[in-house]
């Protein structure tokens, strides 16, 4: 069974087209301009490809595996096609699983369920708190930041070798950094990791909207991902890897859909066989426009090619450093140095401005939306910030800085106007007030 998707041009295009390109939004000075959405490691935009796809199935929406309806089998094989379509995209090993899940957050937290008993988790405080904080209820060895991939691989080599007693262990690391957008040594992590008897899985959360990311290429034993960040912002996200650790754990959600079989006993209680299938983990009614969404995005990136899209993304990160990099009083935060590979995600301070006044001075007087804070990466900031006096504020707290991030559906001009309107908040300072509200910086009027 199929669904027919509306006739979208695929050619190789810079950028590809997003929705929202033509969103104009008020200015307090007076007028309206596009918007600039440069938030993208945030939740990025959806394809327009994507869009289409899931508009095109919605009228055939029904419930997966369970009903003998044609909309029901139409749909449990639009789910089940999605689940290849994104084994094919992270070309995984035969017997691997694709579980799917609501988000990155929910894929690690689901892995940390299924950890064998006495497992220790390695993981470095550079991580995202999605990938930090899901293991409290197992025995965790967090690693200091790292200045070099070089010294991140020393690192683990030595603490993997270190532990006591010498059981199963598991690592977590990202793929890209949601603060720097650096790349890390994922093949040689997950090469140190197995010499040490232990499994590692990825966060891939930043990286896959970026790069190709293969599971057989790097050797990571899970990858783990989100819809949002890969311009299908539907409420889905992605869990896949080996299988055996996830067979062999009680399901994540106990419920509908992860029981083979369910037996009353005569003490009252019941007997449950659960599935060894995917279905395990997957209790419910299965988010089915998510995963589709998902599958049209893997199919969108695979079809424009991603040689073509890292390319221009380059192209838009030089544009980015060049230009903060003509402003003194702008300090791009790095932690493997200033000639590291990167994706597209800066984050950066000002001296004398609060993060969270520029970027409310962003939005209002620009039309151009970053994110300022921590980035749910509380100990990665507070290492590179290090008390730098810049980062003090009233508004957003201290140590605090201003990501700017895009992607495949940034065009030149959105990336431009954030350069020239940094040099100008820098130079002239802000042309109205901000002040605190509600947890918000708003601006004022004198």
């Amino acid at each position: 069974m199929s669904v027919s998707t509306v006739a979208v041009d695929q050619s190789v295009c810079a950028p590809l087209p997003v929705l929202g390109g033509d969103v104009t939004v008020p200015l307090v000075t007076g007028g309206e301009v596009t918007y600039a959405a440069l938030d993208y490691a945030a939740s990025a935009p959806a394809l327009q490809r994507v869009w289409d796809d899931v508009a095109a199935y919605a009228p055939y929406y029904g419930s997966v595996h369970r009903g003998a309806g044609y909309l029901s089998q139409l749909s449990t094989d639009l789910f089940e096609n999605a689940r290849r379509t994104v084994a094919d995209f992270l070309d995984c090993r035969s017997g691997d699983q694709v579980v799917f899940t609501r988000s990155t957050t929910d894929s690690l937290n689901l892995l940390a369920r299924a950890l064998p008993a006495g497992c220790q988790v390695f993981v470095f405080e550079t991580e995202h708190h999605a990938a930090l904080l899901p293991w409290q209820h197992a025995r965790v060895t967090c690693l200091d930041a790292p200045r070099t991939p070089q010294q991140a691989v020393r690192t683990l080599e030595q603490a993997l070798a270190d532990r006591d007693p010498y059981g199963p262990a598991l690592v977590c690391v990202t793929g890209a950094s949601n603060v720097t957008g650096e790349l890390w040594p994922v093949r040689e992590l997950a090469a140190a990791a197995h010499a040490h008897g232990a499994r590692i899985v990825l966060d891939a959360a930043q990286l896959v909207p970026h790069h190709p990311v293969s599971v057989r290429d790097l050797d990571v034993d899970w990858v783990a991902f989100s819809g949002h960040k890969l311009y299908a912002p539907f409420g889905a996200g992605v869990l896949a890897g080996r299988a055996d650790w996830l067979r062999e754990a009680e399901p994540y959600l106990a419920g509908g859909g992860a029981s083979r079989r369910v037996a009353r006993r005569t003490d009252g209680g019941v007997d449950v066989q659960w599935h060894d299938s995917e279905a395990r983990h997957e209790a419910g009614s299965p988010n089915v426009i998510g995963a589709h969404a998902i599958a049209s995005a893997c199919k969108a990136l695979t079809e424009a090619g991603f040689d073509t899209l890292v390319a221009r993304e380059q192209h838009l990160i030089r544009k980015v450093r060049e230009g903060l990099a003509g402003i003194p009083e702008v300090r791009i935060l790095s932690l493997f140095g200033d000639d590291a590979p990167r994706v597209g995600v800066l984050s950066f301070v000002v001296a004398g401005w609060n993060s969270s006044h520029f970027a409310a001075a962003l939005s209002a007087e620009y039309g151009i939306g970053v994110r300022d804070g921590l980035f749910c990466a509380h100990p990665l900031l507070h290492t590179l910030l290090d008390g730098d006096p810049r980062t003090r504020g009233e508004c957003g707290g201290p140590d605090a800085a201003v990501r700017v991030s895009f992607g495949a559906g940034t065009p030149d001009e959105h990336v431009d106007r954030f350069v020239t309107a940094v040099r100008e908040l820098v130079t002239n300072g802000a042309k109205w007030r901000y002040r605190t509200e509600n947890g918000r910086c708003i601006p004022t009027v004198g």
